[in-house]
């Protein structure tokens, strides 16, 4: 231990005095070697953490320094972390550990400065991206810090994060789309830096499991006007809706002006009196929808898609891990949809920090649980600092199996959870167990926030939906709307290619023509969320 800290003290004092190259503390990670996982979780028997020396008195102390909000508006997610940390330290640590809080609300840079002063050999902390920046700024590169933020942006140089990265849940989402055999979808998400970040990664994982995506829409976050108007777009409603209204116009046209025999005349008959029933013409292109938002935000898109005559019995939908703490398992429009999260919280540990606390254990308590775990498990190994904390085999704790990597980010297994749409949710895939085979293929750092994109299709000719004499094809023709084509697709060869106008100014135009009256369709209000006309 000795020699861990000497080596330790050499590496701050080149730091000081000459350039090193980035990360030189996590040097040797390329040689290590990924086997199975090592247990954190309190009374696991491969949990080693000091010897009895340590608990020893005249031991040397060992000192960790922990950066929290305890005051101000944060001070709720400062406290949750600080119990879980005091229950990790009560449970695990031997009596020579010493931990100190620092408030994080107070002046940042008096806070770090006070918190280095005493030489920790680890930083548990910080949460917020911001405070993560300045810390990874101020200490020295061969001192570990294990933060909370998950901006990949505000990760490296000894500042990791045990929070979940959003591009872990997208991957593992996109992945379970993959083996559903979804054809093509589209993303609906936030218009934030994490939701754009997000939809990248989401691209990313389109390429790389062959789920074509062929449109991204974003929304204004908590913006009902917003989300109606890219719940409206994103449906091709108005497409839909002119090629209704163009179809029907044609059959009326037929019924009211050309010769038709009995037969003929009934189908058109029926076929108008069908469409009279509904609002919309035409498929959608796409076979899912994949919701970057919260589950409010999604559950006030899918009431928005529903009236636009989308809904989960023919579209699947498909959400990432911030649905997790949200109503949406009791909404029943959501029956049948999936999103990736974590393996459900330790029971034991659940309890414990519910006795500790008195309030349920959530995801902040269990990230800052395993964290001091961790932190506990590398000041006490006989490993050096980067061979314990970029173990690829990875750590099984509170949320599972996960592991740090040497640019700051992490990896966590992730399950598949299916709603039923009564507020219960069943496992449809199990998170996985090892590392051994690679479960991720995207880092955070090296996607790009991604645009708006357009719907690509093909669009909708009304004639392709309704059934016509042939002799009358030719002369009963429309323009396809909403087509938007970006990428030319290869066409087979074929001969006497018609062209058809972009206007209606091929409309069959006659002094004796009365068309039949297109009588308006009953709309209702949809769900909680009302729909102004």
């Amino acid at each position: 231990m000795h020699i861990k800290r000497f080596f330790i003290f050499c590496v701050m004092i080149l730091l000081a005095g000459c350039a090193t190259k980035q990360e030189s503390w996590m040097d040797e990670y390329g040689t290590l070697e990924t086997s199975a996982p090592v247990q954190l979780m309190y009374g696991a028997e491969n949990v080693h953490i000091g010897t009895p020396s340590d608990n020893l008195i005249g031991a040397p102390v060992h000192t960790m320094a922990v950066l929290l909000p305890l005051s101000g508006d944060s001070a709720t997610v400062g406290k949750t972390i600080r119990t879980s940390i005091e229950t990790a330290v009560l449970q695990n640590a031997p009596q020579n550990l010493s931990v100190a809080f620092f408030d994080t609300a107070k002046n940042p840079d008096t806070v770090f400065t006070e918190a280095l002063s005493i030489n920790p050999e680890i930083i548990v902390g910080p949460v917020f991206s911001k405070d993560a920046r300045q810390i990874k700024s101020a200490k020295p590169e061969a001192l570990p810090v294990l933060s909370f933020t998950s901006d990949a942006n505000a990760l490296g140089k000894g500042v990791m994060t045990m929070a979940l990265m959003p591009t872990n849940s997208v991957e593992e989402i996109v992945k379970e789309m993959s083996y559903d055999n979804i054809k093509d979808f589209i993303i609906l998400a936030p218009d934030t830096q994490s939701g754009r970040l997000m939809a990248g990664a989401a691209l990313k994982a389109s390429e790389i499991y062959r789920v074509p995506n062929i449109g991204v829409f974003y929304y204004k976050e908590g913006d009902t006007d917003s989300i109606k108007t890219i719940s409206q777009k994103s449906s091709m409603y108005d497409a839909r809706t002119a090629a209704h209204t163009r179809a029907r116009e044609i059959l009326s046209d037929i019924l009211t002006k050309e010769r038709l025999t009995a037969i003929e005349k009934s189908s058109m008959t029926i076929q108008l009196d069908r469409l009279s029933k509904t609002e919309t013409l035409g498929k959608i292109p796409y076979e899912a929808i994949l919701f970057l938002g919260n589950g409010d935000d999604t559950e006030t898109l899918v009431s928005f898609l529903r009236y636009y005559g989308i809904n989960a019995g023919y579209t699947k939908f498909y959400g990432t891990a911030v649905w997790e703490g949200s109503d949406i398992a009791q909404d029943i429009t959501m029956h049948g949809a999936k999103y990736a999260t974590l393996p459900e919280i330790s029971t034991d540990f659940s309890n414990l920090y519910e006795q500790m606390s008195g309030t349920p254990a959530n995801r902040l308590a269990s990230f800052g649980y395993d964290a001091t775990n961790m932190a506990i498990g590398m000041i006490y190994s006989p490993k050096s600092n980067a061979a314990y904390l970029l173990d690829p085999s990875g750590y099984i704790g509170i949320d599972g199996l996960f592991r740090l990597k040497p640019t700051g980010e992490n990896e966590r297994a992730l399950r598949i959870v299916q709603l039923s749409g009564d507020g219960t949710t069943s496992t449809v895939r199990e998170a996985d167990k090892t590392f051994i085979t690679p479960i991720y293929s995207i880092e955070q750092h090296n996607i790009n926030p991604a645009n708006d994109m357009a719907l690509e299709t093909a669009g909708i000719n009304p004639n392709d939906y309704i059934n016509i004499p042939e002799r009358l094809r030719s002369k009963y023709k429309s323009k396809t709307y909403g087509a938007n084509i970006t990428q030319t697709p290869v066409l087979p060869v074929q001969e006497n290619i018609v062209i058809l106008p972009e206007d209606d100014s091929d409309a069959i135009v006659s002094e004796d023509f009365k068309p039949v009256s297109l009588e308006s369709v009953n709309r209702t209000y949809i769900d909680s969320v009302e729909i102004e006309e």
